[in-house]
């Protein structure tokens, strides 16, 4: 069964947990994460391009050593290390380093001290009060724990970006064997949420049961819970449920809109079918018995006297009323942006020259790309001091030289330390073009210190854009406690923007936010934080993203031309 790019950047990013754990050198946990990220991000599966001969170790960032134990999980389907790192640490620790307030580093310590191999190990302890023995934890985080630990398991959600990964290959292998049958996979995922619970996926097809058949046949199938005439249920080896229904052409468009969803948005359709007396559900709007709409989306809309509306925005936010006066937001697309406003090179920790980032960022269509390399607080990234980041502009002046039709603009992506102040001096941030601001230490502040802490970075006028601006790792790390309604209005009157970072493993803002800041006149750049070349891909997420919080191109800078944006980026 071939080996999913997704499942390898699990084995990848389990490797480096542990080896964190551990205390082994940072920097090699740090690799093993960077290819994790890499290889999600590639456009081809890492099976087909060893298939074709490629060789992975010209992959930015990945080497021999990494490219020979990428081939082994192909050919075996195990990762040696993995299995020796939990042979070294046994028990839950990896799982253990997921919960709120946790971390690498202060499992090591729970494992050293207190012999917490378990989440059961965890209960124990924190319910006896055992954990504030130890630097760095008290009651609160203790209570914390204990409040986590409490909570009945949830239902697992997958990164979009492996969602995505899943079901395009999915939908590749069902196709051929569907003549000219239409495929769609609906649910959350169509909506493009950061996260998605399962694949809802809906066939139009005459012959019901061989469909179900294909999918059942499918060799990243695990288990086959259910399969029928019109429905096939399966789990695939990462644990993604998949959702597969069969129906009828003249049901096609309001099947899809029912398991395209929100349950929400459904309800709010359906009460306006039945003000007309009508009866709307996954088969059709009827009038009585008989079918009034049904075959497509855009038939039951324009039945129900709405306007179509788009994917991103059916969550019941007041889309159905604006519908009604046909007065949705025209929302910003792909081909809207015109360039990437955070990039890394290898000058931090980036895995290509910048030269190289500029060449793929054209290769895009883009007009400019900023390159926003960390700053010197962050050494494990190789961050900039002030002489380092002086012969950076200078290789971007001269790279500037020979581009015609292409810019690369000046930028760093500065610490925001724990005082408020930017990690580099002022007469260093005011020959850059763009200064994106982020936190990334000290994520336990109190809501206030935090808040105050980022607004106080905003009045230093060489910040253009605060980077990630609730600093949440989806299903990693929850954001950190901050008022995001004072940091927009802050935002709005300094002049600052706020970032959608596109990074799959991010995508922050939230649509929620997004659409705050839209509410409240500050505009956003959507950037991916790309640290490779292919990692620009991820631009679509961010757009997602962005339109789920119903930006338009004007909310968006990036959609600008340069000599506009140059302007907008200045306080």
């Amino acid at each position: 069964m071939p080996v999913q790019n997704a499942e390898i950047a699990a084995l990848f990013d389990q490797a480096a947990e542990l080896l964190e754990i551990k205390g082994d050198n940072p920097f090699r946990s740090r690799a093993y994460r960077r290819a994790a990220r890499l290889i999600e991000g590639l456009p081809k599966s890492v099976t087909s391009l060893l298939k074709a001969g490629e060789d992975l170790s010209e992959l930015p960032g990945i080497g021999k050593d990494l490219a020979g134990k990428i081939a082994a999980i192909v050919t075996t389907g195990k990762f040696d290390l993995l299995e020796s790192l939990k042979d070294e640490l046994p028990g839950d620790l990896g799982e253990i380093a997921a919960l709120p307030g946790l971390g690498p580093k202060r499992v090591k310590l729970l494992y050293d001290k207190l012999g917490v191999r378990s989440i059961e190990d965890l209960y124990r302890a924190a319910k006896a009060g055992r954990l504030r023995e130890l630097r760095g934890f008290g009651p609160k985080s203790e209570a914390k724990l204990l409040a986590a630990l409490a909570k009945p398991p949830s239902q697992k959600r997958f990164k979009l970006a492996m969602a995505e990964a899943e079901a395009e290959a999915l939908v590749s292998f069902l196709r051929p064997g569907l003549d000219k049958a239409r495929v769609v996979v609906a649910g959350s995922y169509r909506r493009r949420r950061d996260t998605v619970g399962d694949l809802d996926i809906l066939v139009a097809a005459h012959r019901n049961a061989a469909v179900g058949d294909r999918l059942s046949k499918y060799e990243n199938v695990a288990n086959v819970l259910a399969h029928g005439p019109t429905r096939t249920t399966v789990v695939l080896r990462s644990g993604l449920q998949v959702d597969l229904r069969v129906v009828p052409e003249q049901s096609y468009g309001a099947a899809l809109m029912y398991f395209t969803g929100s349950k929400a948005h459904n309800i709010a359709r359906r009460a306006l079918a039945n003000e007309r007396g009508w009866k709307l559900n996954e088969y059709g709007l009827f009038d009585g018995e008989r079918r009034i709409a049904g075959a497509t989306e855009e038939d039951v809309y324009g039945k129900l006297d709405l306007a179509f509306v788009p994917l991103e925005l059916r969550e019941d936010r007041g889309e159905v009323v604006l519908a009604k006066k046909k007065r949705l937001p025209k929302l910003v697309s792909l081909s809207d942006i015109r360039g990437d406003l955070h990039v890394h090179s290898e000058w931090s920790d980036g895995t290509v020259p910048i030269a190289d980032m500029a060449a793929a960022a054209r290769e895009r269509g883009y007009a400019y790309m900023a390159i926003t390399d960390h700053s010197q607080r962050v050494t494990i990234a190789h961050g900039l001091d002030p002489a380092r980041l002086s012969r950076q502009i200078d290789e971007v002046d001269r790279l500037n030289d020979e581009l015609e039709g292409f810019v690369v603009l000046k930028g760093v992506e500065v610490d925001i330390l724990a005082d408020g102040r930017l990690d580099l001096p002022d007469k260093i941030l005011s020959r850059l073009d763009v200064v994106v601001a982020a936190v990334h230490y000290k994520f336990d502040l109190s809501r206030q210190s935090q808040t105050e802490r980022i607004i106080r970075a905003m009045d230093n006028r060489n910040m253009s854009i605060l980077a990630h601006p609730t600093g949440r790792l989806i299903g990693e790390r929850e954001p950190y406690d901050v008022d995001m309604e004072r940091v927009i209005a802050a935002a709005r009157e300094r002049g600052c923007h706020l970032e959608v970072n596109a990074e799959p493993e991010r995508l922050d803002l939230t649509d929620v936010h997004a659409q705050a800041a839209k509410s409240m006149g500050v505009k956003v750049a959507i950037s991916t934080d790309a640290h490779t070349t292919a990692a620009l891909g991820y631009m679509r997420f961010g757009v997602d993203q962005a339109r789920r919080g119903w930006l338009e191109s004007g909310d968006v800078i990036n959609t600008r031309p340069l000599g506009e944006l140059k302007k907008l980026l200045k306080h």
